[in-house]
């Protein structure tokens, strides 16, 4: 806790001896002025919460002697505010912006994360931006996991804005994503429909579930190598970490997710050399290894088809020529 930054508010609760065993979410509502159960919920998945040093989940029972240690951060500011970075534009004009996200950038503000997003960037860059979304979401339309890299199409007005988001509503984008993923598949191609939800063990993690929201991935195998393969991807709804979850259920987890097994499957069985391998592999990527690499839509003003493709981050292009020349 020592190393956040004085800004911060920080709170210490020592539970008392003789106290009931009590969800923490309750227990931190309770004790703390001016908050809810869903703020304290945020808080913990964010890591701002820990008791005895360690992160626990929303229904950890507090017991007496527990040592609860307590984040509040800084309150970020209405607005997003302008950031000067870097950004990769591939294309531009009057109406919007293509970008090429890299891997690490979150695309808007968000709790735990309001500096040093794509919208801080896109701010400093440009005075247009659409303004259909929150303040926090200047000229979003659709968005990436922050450590999945690849294209992004940005509105710089309003009208604009609703001309791309019927298309993605209706499913017409054209989204290909290439991904590194575990194990050998038996068919090269296929279609995987899973509904998808919140997990109810972790609200971070998304699951496959009964009655979930309709989910629909198409892939393609591209190539093969020892106990991992490159696919292509074509995303026929949009839902949240959908790739990454669909490709997990069916055992093909993507290589170095961390949050969907993509950093130890595949090692059950393996022998030593194998798994030194993979354990070399996977410091060459500390995150998963999927790309949004192809981009098409109709331009709303102009009704062109425009469509941009994007080369392979060099993380996963390292990652694909070690794997050629242990093939």
């Amino acid at each position: 806790m020592t190393d956040d930054p004085p800004q911060h508010r920080q709170l210490h609760f020592t539970v008392p001896p003789g106290k009931t065993k009590e969800r923490i979410d309750k227990y931190l509502t309770y004790h703390i002025q001016k908050t809810t159960r869903s703020k304290v919920h945020q808080g913990i998945e964010a890591g701002f919460i820990t008791v005895n040093g360690k992160p626990v989940k929303p229904s950890y029972r507090v017991t007496p002697g527990d040592e609860i240690d307590v984040v509040i951060p800084k309150p970020p500011p209405s607005e997003a505010q302008p950031e000067n970075i870097p950004l990769t534009i591939l294309y531009e004009d009057e109406y919007l912006l293509v970008i090429n996200k890299p891997a690490g950038m979150v695309v808007h503000p968000a709790y735990g994360n309001y500096t040093g997003t794509l919208v801080n960037a896109l701010l400093h860059y440009s005075k247009k931006l659409s303004t259909a979304n929150t303040v926090e979401r200047p000229g979003i339309v659709h968005r990436l996991d922050k450590d999945t890299s690849g294209l992004l199409v940005v509105a710089k007005d309003d009208a604009t804005h609703a001309g791309l988001a019927k298309q993605f509503a209706r499913k017409t984008v054209k989204r290909e994503y290439w991904a590194v993923v575990w194990g050998s598949f038996k068919q090269k191609r296929g279609m995987i429909e899973a509904g998808l939800g919140r997990s109810k063990s972790d609200r971070k993690k998304v699951t496959v579930i009964t009655g979930g929201k309709s989910a629909v991935t198409e892939y393609e195998v591209m190539e093969e190598f020892d106990s991992l393969a490159l696919v292509r991807l074509k995303l026929k709804t949009g839902r949240t970490h959908q790739i990454r979850v669909h490709l997990a259920h069916i055992h093909h987890p993507v290589f170095g997710d961390p949050t969907y097994g993509g950093r130890n499957a595949g090692w059950a069985g393996s022998d030593r050399h194998r798994q030194a391998n993979m354990r070399n592999l996977l410091e060459l990527i500390p995150r998963q290894a999927l790309h949004a690499k192809t981009l098409g839509f109709i331009h709303p003003s102009t009704g062109t088809f425009l469509q941009f493709n994007s080369e392979l981050p060099e993380d996963i292009q390292r990652l694909l020529q070690e794997l050629k020349h242990k093939g």
